[in-house]
């Protein structure tokens, strides 16, 4: 990749809102790495994402350089140390992170029937891999010269939206998986762009909204929001000018009250 190309690393993009966007910062010019657990399925979203991208001449300046956009697989499974430091050795440079990954957990388990594994679970996943991921890039995040990490919350991890009654998420099942993971996901977020201010390293929440997606799929209503809509958020604050926002919870409509 040429040196001047912007890079960016995508967790959990071989599908769903991780794979929209991917396919957004591919068609503003941006050399990405799509991540994914699977080697096959993150070959074949790779090799899907550059065909779409080609064909609708949607890949930036880079149309006009390359045969194909600069679109590649990398097995990344945020729970597993050995690819996540295997990863991050096989790259020599990174300007943006975008933590995607995650899982739900078991739906309809209120706290008082969550074992304690299933907690540690989805925290594994949706916070402490945030943490290994983002450790393990951070030299080279820190040697670009915009750098950009966008963690891809929830709305459900806003303790405001959940205490206040006239908010729909206060109405809510309890639970003790996935909302506490993405509460706890804004607070680590908060804590990164305390440590990486100074560095001009510039880290944001970001709240996609419910879209049309695997990870909806088990949901007892219908949902109409594309996988492209919840990605648009994400893509506006990986490429947030140097004047941006840092240690922010954003939607689509701006600031989410913690």
């Amino acid at each position: 990749m040429a040196e001047t190309t912007t890079v960016a690393l995508v967790t959990g993009a071989n599908k769903g809102i991780g794979y929209a966007v991917a396919a957004g910062l591919a068609a503003r010019g941006l050399t990405v790495l799509l991540g994914s657990r699977d080697r096959a399925r993150g070959e074949q979203a790779a090799a899907r994402l550059r065909a779409e991208l080609t064909a609708t001449g949607t890949n930036g300046d880079r149309q006009a350089r390359a045969a194909e956009p600069e679109v590649r697989a990398i097995v990344l499974d945020v729970t597993d140390p050995a690819t996540i430091e295997a990863a991050a050795a096989s790259l020599d440079r990174l300007d943006v992170l975008v933590n995607n990954a995650g899982i739900a957990g078991p739906i309809g388990l209120t706290p008082g029937g969550t074992p304690a594994a299933v907690m540690r679970e989805v925290f594994e996943t949706n916070v402490i891999g945030v943490l290994m991921v983002t450790n393990a890039l951070l030299p080279l995040l820190r040697r670009s010269p915009a750098p950009r990490v966008v963690n891809v919350s929830s709305g459900v991890g806003s303790l405001h939206h959940h205490t206040d009654p006239a908010h729909y998420l206060s109405a809510l099942p309890a639970s003790a998986t996935y909302p506490p993971s993405k509460t706890a996901l804004n607070s680590l977020t908060v804590q990164y762009a305390k440590e990486l201010r100074e560095d001009g390293i510039l880290v944001n929440a970001a709240a996609p909204g419910a879209c049309a997606t695997d990870f909806t799929k088990d949901l007892p209503f219908p949902i109409t929001r594309t996988a492209a809509d919840g990605a648009a958020v994400i893509i506006e604050l990986a490429t947030l000018g140097p004047d941006g926002p840092t240690g922010g919870f954003f939607d689509e409509h701006g600031p989410v009250p913690w």
